[in-house]
């Protein structure tokens, strides 16, 4: 007996070793392995969940998504679609019967409308629609579908082999992915399943999008910027039409800022919305709060002003008085309901993690996307306030990998500010210092918070500790905290970073002789800005940005911000020469830097970091100008991702090291 317990101790021991071995520091190619869940939606019985995940096929280097079921005991996990092309958006039949969702299978035409019967049988095209088809929602019936389908670019005629000249005269005339804008719309469309006959509800020169069914089934709920220039503001308001073709708009909503995600009550009597804070023409510095009216838009109330935080995704619970939403928060995303009758808001479920999504329906039940530093999103059932875990798409991968070591930290800035950071570390029980990345988020508005980043664990994995901070700018903390740097660019954010650099050097975090420094997007802006103001950086890594403010007006999508932030160049030069000033002071700069940039890129276009790099070069500061080609503001490539991630190490390595 002996023998056989320290044989079986022996082969435990040998097993242990053995997985140990296999558990590697995440790296850079980890990125093909790493799935993307998204979109819960309970069926009508609550007993399955339906979904989607994203996985990388190396061969064709682009991400698939197919749909798959989730039993609601957690015991059954099925794949619903195969297959080279995408499935994605699943929607269930309020009846039941089917499951609906969005490809481009065996279309000539894009994406179309597709529906799987639950009682067996390949899933079936309902569509062949030209123009793109982004949204759409059933009918609480089950017996019409509306959907939101783009005017198609050529209008039923063949694509020339000499491309036509591309005809522009929109004020806003460029946006990334979507390219130059030409006078084409979104509108709404409603098909019978049963004879598939396809009415138009909605045409003209304006869009409509988020179309929601009152419960009856005889109207929807919408959003569109009705204004005579849309382009010129950022006005939108929620309008109601009936269900037939030639059916009159209802406007609900007068609010000269954002309305939008339209929600009726399960008893048609009321409708939930989200809305701007600001009604100016054009405010990048805002938060959304939750309001509601009456289903004939009197009696508008707003019911999370009190908060002074950004809300989203709200969800009507069964019993017509409570609305579940989500907060933003100071690093955290975290689960709120809020009763309509006495306006009490209470926390549902919240802790040192992010949920990112929300679904309820008939049924009661309640499922959730949640992630934390150590693992990205994965379903969860609600149960009361507790989290249940659903699925486990990463638990594999997540098992050959070490991750840093996340934990939160304030700092101060010169000027007094506190502020919130998020420290990666390799080891958390190691006293050396450790050569340090500061990597900033994009936005400005927006926040780094305590969910799975692949970036910044990538590069902890590599031996640097990484610092995430949330400048002002950033949501989370409070409406004049995110407005704070309205119209003075790279001066209190600045400020921030450095305070927090500060922060950790005197904690004995970080080595202040081996410094980085990089982001993308605002981070790629901010990282311009820091290095100008500051030279203690060794490296950094500056994507997607741009320094010459002045240059990049009429080149990118934000024409409406800076004429109503900064002003018109012709009457307010100084202050765009005020915020250009990393390319003013490029002399100042004594930093390596890498620029990257996709070469579609219509949000920060090249000209960005193409002006930086020439500038440095001119000086014989050492650099590199990487460009993706195809690629547009996101670098969406796995392969390219991938690249990313090494050059960011290889860049660190050889200066921090």
């Amino acid at each position: 007996m002996k023998k056989i317990l320290l044989s079986v101790i022996a082969s435990f021991f040998a097993c242990y070793a053995s997985a140990q071995q296999g558990i590697k520091p995440l790296k850079p190619t980890d990125i093909y392995r790493i799935p993307t869940v998204s979109d819960p939606q309970l069926s009508p019985d609550g007993k399955w969940v339906a979904y989607t995940v994203s996985v990388v096929d190396t061969a064709k280097d682009k991400r698939i998504t197919h749909l798959w079921m989730q039993s609601w005991d957690g015991k059954e996990s099925i794949e619903l679609t195969h297959g080279a092309e995408t499935a994605s958006l699943p929607r269930w039949s309020p009846d039941g019967k089917y499951l609906a969702f969005l490809s481009s299978r065996d279309s000539k035409n894009g994406t179309q409308l597709w529906l799987i019967d639950r009682r067996g049988g390949e899933g079936e095209r309902l569509t062949d629609v030209k123009g793109d088809l982004s949204e759409y929602a059933w009918s609480p019936d089950s017996k019409k579908i509306v959907m939101v389908i783009g005017d198609p670019v050529n209008k039923g005629k063949e694509e020339p082999k000499t491309p036509r000249p591309i005809v522009i005269d929109r004020y806003h005339f460029k946006q990334d992915v979507e390219g130059y804008l030409q006078q084409l719309r979104d509108h709404l469309y409603l098909i019978d399943v049963n004879t598939r006959k396809l009415d138009t509800l909605t045409k003209g020169d304006k869009d409509e999008n988020s179309p929601v069914w009152s419960p009856d089934s005889r109207t929807i709920a919408f959003v569109s910027n009705r204004t005579v220039e849309p382009d010129k503001n950022q006005n939108k308001d929620i309008f109601t039409i009936d269900a037939r073709a030639n059916a009159a708009m209802l406007q609900l909503t007068t609010w000269k800022g954002r309305d939008a995600n339209p929600q009726w009550s399960p008893d048609g009597r009321y409708i939930s919305y989200l809305r701007s804070t600001s009604d100016a023409a054009y405010m990048m510095y805002d938060q959304s709060v939750l309001c509601i009216m009456d289903a004939v838009g009197a009696n508008n109330r707003v019911l999370t002003q009190q908060l002074d935080r950004p809300v989203s995704n709200q969800v009507w619970a069964k019993d017509n008085k409570n609305i579940a939403f989500l907060v933003t928060d100071d690093r955290q995303r975290y689960l709120a309901g809020i009763n309509i009758n006495n306006g009490k808001i209470s926390t549902i479920n919240k802790g040192t993690y992010g949920i990112t999504d929300i679904n309820t329906n008939s049924s009661g039940n309640w499922v959730v996307l949640k992630s934390d530093p150590y693992t990205p999103a994965e379903l969860f059932a609600l149960d009361g306030e507790k989290l249940r875990r659903l699925t486990f798409h990463h638990q594999a991968w997540l098992n050959t990998v070490n991750l840093s070591h996340v934990s939160g930290f304030e700092s101060r800035s010169a000027d007094g500010t506190q502020v919130s950071g998020i420290l990666f570390v390799p080891d958390s029980t190691s006293t050396k210092k450790w050569p340090l990345i500061l990597f900033i988020h994009g936005g400005p508005v927006g926040q780094d918070e305590y969910t799975f980043d692949a970036t910044r664990q990538t590069l902890a994995a590599a031996g640097f500790a990484v610092a995430a901070v949330n400048y002002r700018g950033s949501n989370g903390r409070g409406l004049d905290y995110c407005k704070a740097i309205y119209a003075d660019w790279g001066n209190k954010e600045v400020k921030d970073l450095l305070g927090a650099i500060d922060h950790l050097e005197r904690m004995g975090v970080a080595d202040p002789d081996h410094l980085g420094i990089g982001g993308w997007s605002y981070g790629g802006i901010l990282t311009d800005y820091t290095i100008a103001t500051d030279t203690r950086f060794k490296a950094a890594a500056s994507g997607a940005g741009s320094a010459l403010q002045l240059s990049v007006y009429g080149t990118d999508q934000y024409v409406l911000q800076y004429e109503n932030e900064i002003g018109e160049p012709w009457k307010t030069a100084d202050k765009w020469i005020q915020i250009s000033y990393p390319f003013f002071h490029a002399d100042k700069i004594k930093t390596p830097v890498l620029f990257m940039s996709g070469l579609k890129d219509f949000n920060v276009p090249t000209i960005g970091s193409e002006q930086m790099y020439q500038a440095l070069r001119t000086q014989n500061i050492p650099t590199e100008l990487i460009l993706y080609p195809n690629q547009f503001h996101g670098i969406s490539k796995p392969s390219y991702q991938v690249d990313r991630l090494q050059r960011y190490v290889e860049w660190y390595n050889k200066y921090l090291k």
